[in-house]
C-alpha cells in the first residue's frame, strides 16, 4: 500500500498540524540567529525536541507503517535506469534487488565489486521464474575517495545515456571510534554521508537531465535533528566539543538535508530533477553503542520496534518510484519552501528539524560543500546550461 496523497498531506506540514511528525514552521527558524551573531550550536529546546522525535520514532515507527505492504509494492520500472551507492548490504541491498526484480536498470556503485556480482548472479537464480536476465551491472565506486567519485561520474557521463533516479544511499556511522579522516582530508562521518554524494549528484547532472524527469534520493536519518553544522568547522576539528561519533554522523546527515534543500531551490522546476530525503527509520543495526544508556538499552531490548532492512527500504523506494513525489517536490518549489521534500519511514511526508530551515546556515553549507568537494560555486547553473566544468578531483575534466 502507498503513503498516502502527498499533495493532500502538504497542507498540514505547513500549518505545523497533522501526523504529529511536522515540527514548527520554518519561518521561525529562518530567523533563528540574526541579529544574534553567528550560530554555534542546537538550543537546549531544539536538542530536546529532536531526541524526543528520535524516542518517538523508536516507540512507534511500527505502527505508523503498519498500513504499509513489505515488500513495497513497486510499479513496473522497465526503462528505468537507478544508480544505487551502498548496495552491497543493508537497506541498500534491498533497495538494489527489489528495483531490479521491477524491471529496472540497476547500477550497483560499490567498493566491493565482486560481491555485487554475486549477489546480482543470486537474485537471478532464486527468482528464475522471471524468465529473463535481470537488468543489473556493478560500477565500482569508493565514497572515501572523491577522484573515485569523478572517475564514476565521467564513466557514466560518457554513455550519454539517461539516468532517471540516483540513490545516494552508503554511509558510514563508526560506532565509538576515534576520529578518522579520509585521504582528501576531510572527517570520514562528512565525507562518505554528505560530501562525496553531493559531488556525484552534481557531476551526474548533464545524465540526469538527459533522463527529466529525474530523481535525486538521499538516504538521510532522523538523527539529523540533534546534529548541527558549523560551516567554518565541518572537520570537527575544533576544541569547542570533543569529537564523538554520534556528533559525526548526525551532522553529516544534517548537512546532507541542508545541501540537499539548496541544490532543490538552484535547480530551476522546467530542468524537471527532483531532490528528495527519505527516512528510512530505525533500522536494525549496530549502530546504538553510541546512543544515551536509555535508547541502547531500549535498543535491544526490545527488538519489536526495529524494521530489518526490507522494511527500512519502503521510503527510498517510494521516493524513487511514486508518481506522486514530483507533483509534491513542484509544489515545494512553487511555494519556495526552504527544505526539500523529506519522506518519512512510513512513506509520508515529514518536516525536518528546525535546523534544516534555517536558510543562512544552509547557504553556508553549500558554499562551504561546493569549496570542499572542489566545485565552482557556479557549477549547477554551469551544469544546467549543458557547459563543461571542471573539478579539482579527478584526471578529467567533469562534463
Amino acid at each position: 500500500m502507498a503513503g498516502g496523497d502527498l499533495r493532500q498531506r502538504r497542507a498540514a506540514a505547513a500549518d505545523g498540524e497533522g501526523d504529529g511528525k511536522m515540527g514548527s514552521g520554518g519561518e521561525e527558524a529562518e530567523v533563528k540567529g540574526k541579529g544574534k551573531g553567528r550560530k554555534e550550536a542546537l538550543g537546549w529546546l531544539e536538542w530536546g525536541r529532536g531526541w524526543m522525535g528520535i524516542v518517538g520514532e523508536f516507540l512507534f515507527q511500527r505502527i505508523s507503517a503498519s498500513n504499509l505492504s513489505n515488500p513495497l509494492e513497486l510499479p513496473p520500472l522497465d526503462g528505468v535506469s537507478f544508480v544505487v551507492t551502498g548496495a552491497t548490504s543493508g537497506i541498500g541491498l534491498e533497495i538494489a534487488r527489489q528495483l531490479a526484480l521491477a524491471g529496472g536498470h540497476v547500477v550497483m556503485a560499490v567498493r566491493r565489486t565482486k560481491l555485487a556480482q554475486e549477489l546480482i548472479q543470486k537474485w537471478q537464480d532464486d527468482n528464475s521464474e522471471i524468465g529473463k536476465p535481470l537488468n543489473a551491472e556493478v560500477m565500482e565506486l569508493d565514497l572515501l575517495s572523491l577522484d573515485s567519485v569523478v572517475k564514476f561520474a565521467d564513466a557514466w557521463n560518457a554513455r550519454m545515456a539517461p539516468l532517471h533516479v540516483l540513490i545516494n544511499n552508503a554511509g558510514i556511522f563508526s560506532i565509538g571510534e576515534p576520529q578518522r579522516f579520509s585521504k582528501d582530508g576531510y572527517e570520514e562521518h562528512m565525507q562518505v554521508n554528505h560530501l562525496a554524494p553531493a559531488l556525484l549528484a552534481v557531476l551526474l547532472l548533464p545524465s540526469l537531465l538527459r533522463g527529466s524527469p529525474s530523481r535525486i534520493v538521499n538516504v538521510n536519518s532522523v538523527m539529523h535533528t540533534v546534529g548541527f553544522v558549523d560551516a567554518e568547522d565541518m572537520n570537527l576539528t575544533s576544541v569547542k566539543r570533543k569529537f564523538t561519533s554520534l556528533m559525526g554522523y548526525s551532522n553529516s546527515k544534517l548537512a546532507q538535508i541542508k545541501f540537499s534543500s539548496m541544490l532543490h531551490r538552484r535547480i530551476p522546476a522546467e530542468a524537471g530533477i527532483n531532490v528528495i530525503c527519505a527516512s528510512p527509520g530505525i533500522v536494525h543495526t549496530n549502530v546504538a553503542r553510541d546512543l544515551p544508556k536509555l535508547v541502547v538499552a531500549a535498543y535491544h531490548l526490545i527488538p519489536y520496534f526495529i524494521f530489518d532492512a526490507q522494511e527500512g527500504s519502503r521510503s527510498t523506494l517510494f521516493a524513487a518510484s511514486d508518481p506522486q513525489v514530483p507533483d509534491y517536490c513542484e509544489m515545494l518549489k512553487s511555494e519556495d519552501w526552504p527544505v526539500c521534500a523529506c519522506i518519512s519511514y512510513d512513506c509520508n511526508p515529514m518536516n525536518a528539524s528546525e535546523e534544516s530551515h534555517n536558510l543562512e546556515t544552509s547557504q553556508l553549507v553549500w558554499e562551504k560543500t561546493l569549496e570542499m568537494i572542489g566545485l565552482p560555486p557556479d557549477a549547477v547553473d554551469k551544469f544546467i546550461e549543458g557547459e563543461s566544468v571542471q573539478c579539482r578531483y579527478g584526471q578529467q575534466k567533469a562534463e
